[in-house]
């Protein structure tokens, strides 16, 4: 017979296992019928290995990558930053992670996707908001159809639109794939959009409008940013903001209040989305009352009842994802901006600030610096005047063995030899000395030990691979 303790201990385990194994809800039989045969196997071969390899091999995998949890992610353009826990923990909460995306629509999750929609309206001056994009380049395709649709609409044939150089990657090819042809602009000897050259180019009649971010890529704020929407808006186009780079202007300013109609945010860069590997992401995008019409559906409107959802609108350019998008991102900015207040959102921006120019200012003393003024975020260095030909991918494989990740490098396309570096406001003043003193290291080594760097990384579980042979001979499966 066996004792209480004995009982307790195997209801424990049995308890336990069905946490990790919860029983099949569907049929032996009915598996068989629905899949063949052929794919369905005999028996599983479980290797027979003690748990201590199996720990330890996971532990050690562990140790060797690297995060933002590990140390500074300086990855100019994409804002890897430290995100809070208590955002984790929140969206954890049962009644969010658990939550089905046909439950009755007067529960709680909808009135958090309203509200998350509100607080990013008053966070970017935007009227009308749409949480269904699934990440920023998404949210970019969004906008751009809003802006097709919305001449469409008024039979108005515009199919052009401007793209500055120093976009982002993914703004041609969004607006490629919205059915637009793309007018590069390319920036002045200050990093800024060419007044004149705008002008010009607005002109032509058939432009639908300018995607922009500013602060632009090269870190840089662009003091005209008025003047340019103003241009853009009295020859009858629309301006689309890419919010890639907000997270510097937090409470500080809006692209509504720049004169932007069109905005898309990354809740998986600026608001407590860990940011990498693939996903998760979320692309929001807000428009201008006017625009509003064309956002897509079902949209959440309050009524004097409560909350609905709405669909059936003519100008709405439709659904562009299942449900509401990627819920599980939209409650940690809930929490995110909940936490942090308007005050903290203001903060985050100053800080970012900077700690961006606290690098800049120190870094500029060894590195070229194409840009000489007040950055934002980030700013971009290159491998001008490097001692014997060092070239930026030699600098960026010798960071890895001083165990810190690198920045972006060879972006933006139109400075040679970029590095391009955002610490973001989470950084602490000990993690940007340590980076600086790596950065002045590498410096040094150019000048007296150059093979140093040309045979980088040494410390690290794969060297330096040939990328010649990869592009030439590329290896697409096991």
């Amino acid at each position: 017979m066996k004792s209480n303790i004995t009982l307790i201990f195997e209801k424990c385990i049995d308890e336990e296992l069905n946490n990790y194994s919860p029983k099949m809800d569907v049929d032996v039989d009915d598996i068989k019928e629905i899949v063949p045969d052929f794919l369905l196997r005999k028996e599983l071969p479980i290797p027979n290995v003690p748990e201590i390899e199996i720990v330890r091999h996971f532990i050690n995998l562990s140790h060797k990558n690297y995060g933002v949890d590990t140390g500074i992610y300086p990855l100019g353009s994409c804002t890897m930053k430290y995100n809070p826990k208590i955002s984790e923990i929140v969206e954890r909460l049962p009644n969010f992670s658990q939550v089905h995306p046909l439950q009755d629509e007067n529960l709680g999750s909808i009135e958090l996707l309203y509200k998350t929609s509100k607080l990013l309206g008053e966070i970017t001056g935007m009227e009308g908001f749409s949480l269904q994009p699934a990440a920023g380049a998404h949210g970019e395709l969004a906008g751009l159809l809003i802006m097709k649709k919305y001449f469409e609409y008024k039979g108005i044939k515009k199919d052009k639109i401007i793209v500055p150089d120093s976009a982002h990657g993914t703004n041609p090819a969004s607006a490629k794939m919205a059915g637009f042809s793309i007018i590069e602009l390319k920036s002045n000897e200050k990093g800024e959009v060419p007044l004149e050259h705008l002008k010009y180019v607005m002109q032509e009649g058939d432009v639908a409008g300018i995607m922009l971010t500013n602060p632009n890529t090269f870190g840089i704020f662009d003091r005209h940013i008025k003047e340019i929407t103003q241009i853009v808006h009295d020859n009858g186009g629309l301006c689309y903001y890419d919010g890639a780079n907000l997270n510097p202007i937090l409470g500080i300013c809006r692209p509504g209040d720049m004169g932007f109609d069109i905005v898309h945010l990354n809740l998986h860069k600026t608001f407590a989305t860990p940011h990498g590997g693939g996903g998760p992401g979320s692309g929001p995008i807000g428009v201008t009352n006017e625009l509003s019409p064309f956002l897509p559906e079902p949209c959440i409107i309050s009524i004097k009842n409560g909350l609905v959802c709405k669909e059936s609108n003519d100008k709405s350019i439709g659904r562009i994802k299942a449900f509401w998008g990627n819920f599980g991102v939209i409650v940690r900015a809930y929490a995110y901006i909940l936490a942090l207040g308007a005050d903290g959102l203001k903060r985050v921006g100053q800080m970012a600030v900077l700690n961006a120019n606290y690098l800049r200012v120190l870094l500029q003393k060894k590195y070229y610096l194409p840009f000489k003024r007040l950055c934002q975020h980030e700013f971009v260095i290159s491998d001008k005047n490097m001692a014997n030909n060092i070239t930026t991918e030699d600098i960026a494989k010798r960071i890895l063995d001083f165990g810190v990740y690198a920045p972006t490098i060879y972006f933006p396309l139109v400075i040679q030899g970029a590095l391009m570096v955002e610490p973001t406001e989470t950084e602490p003043k000990r993690s940007l000395d340590n980076f600086i003193d790596i950065m002045e290291k590498i410096y040094e080594e150019a000048q007296s030990n150059p093979e140093v760097l040309r045979n980088s990384p040494h410390n690290t579980p794969i060297k330096r691979l040939d990328a010649v042979l990869a592009a030439r001979k590329p290896v697409l499966h096991d």
